[in-house]
């Protein structure tokens, strides 16, 4: 299945990614699975519930003391969070009401987006359509770290900082390898947000605002759950770039874990993933599979091999290959553990 190796730059490849070509043969295989791409309105009702309950929760911590107000923060409200966002990757594939009403998904987004406190609804589909098309590409990809994150956050210490407070780092990435210019949207979604905490303030006080931002932060960072950010792309095993995770996680994470079958078909909800793994078992229980994302999450800050350089990368169609990063960088991180 292949080896751990030192990491002291990205592993840079010149194949296409694989998903793609696994689709086609999936689908000359199985046409049945044509049947499984479909909108889910179910998503409508589930998403709705879940901002309901933060909102609900703001109500309920807003005379607590302050240590409480942190506990449920990452206990309950990073949790609600981290599937709310979850529920917002769904909307940004428009699985909620379908392709033909693009409109209603990102009025839909940013509805969803409210109980998390700063708005990424819009932004998000608009960076993660090029992750599906352009997986690991350097400069489209905004889900690969910039060459300084994978050069500083090199040590154990380091990768606990880095997975803690990836929230941060994964807002401010686009504007390093791929700024693109705001849309109208995006401008309605961040005057939305902050009329709607400017409310949260005013009606349920600062200790309830404090709780949905942290509770976004927590969620969004070392928390099980957010195991699948490393579980999803990082290269645990060499020459494998998507992972799978097949736990009880996915219950509240609208089947996220099935990753390698949502980049095999993006356009599939995901209910119907572990469908598509049953169908095509073949294809994917061969592959390497997780059971623990607070495992992934543990190994990844400890194990010295890896790091957020642990990315399979490509270049841009039609550039030439760029050199390597010097073997300083390297030592960098060496010295320092």
């Amino acid at each position: 299945m292949g080896s751990r190796v030192s990491r002291e730059d990205f592993e840079w490849v010149d194949t296409d990614e694989p998903h793609a070509q696994r689709k086609r043969e999936i689908l000359a295989k199985y046409p049945e699975i044509k049947s499984l791409m479909k909108p889910d309105p179910n998503l409508i009702w589930t998403i709705s519930m879940m901002v309901l309950a933060q909102l609900v929760s703001f109500y309920l911590v807003q005379d607590l003391d302050w240590k409480w107000v942190l506990v449920w923060s990452y206990v309950f409200g990073s949790t609600i969070n981290h599937s709310v966002t979850l529920g917002m990757h769904e909307i940004s594939h428009s699985f909620p009401f379908g392709h033909h009403r693009a409109l209603w998904n990102s009025w839909f987004g940013i509805f969803a987006n409210l109980p998390l406190g700063i708005p990424i609804s819009v932004s998000y589909k608009k960076y993660h359509m090029d992750h599906h098309r352009h997986l690991g590409v350097g400069g489209l990809d905004v889900g690969i770290p910039t060459d300084f994150e994978a050069w500083f956050f090199c040590t154990t210490f380091r990768k606990l900082v880095w997975v803690t407070f990836q929230p941060l780092f994964v807002l401010l990435r686009p504007l390093v390898i791929n700024q693109k210019p705001i849309t109208y949207l995006e401008i309605i979604n961040t005057v939305t947000q902050i009329i709607f905490d400017i409310i949260v303030y005013y009606v349920f006080g600062i200790k309830s605002l404090v709780y949905m931002l942290a509770a976004a932060l927590l969620g969004l960072g070392f928390q099980p759950i957010a195991g699948h950010f490393i579980a999803d792309h990082y290269m645990f095993l060499k020459g494998h770039e998507t992972y799978s995770y097949y736990g009880p996680l996915n219950f509240l994470t609208f089947n996220v874990g099935y990753h390698n079958e949502h980049h095999d078909f993006p356009n599939i909800p995901g209910k119907n993933l572990p469908l598509v793994r049953k169908i095509a078992a073949e294809y994917y229980d061969k592959l390497p599979q997780y059971n623990s994302w607070v495992k992934v999450l543990f190994d990844f800050v400890m194990d010295d091999t890896l790091s957020p350089y642990s990315r399979v990368k490509r270049l841009q169609k039609g550039k030439q290959l760029l050199e390597k990063h010097s073997q300083n960088q390297g030592k960098f991180c060496k010295d320092f553990k």
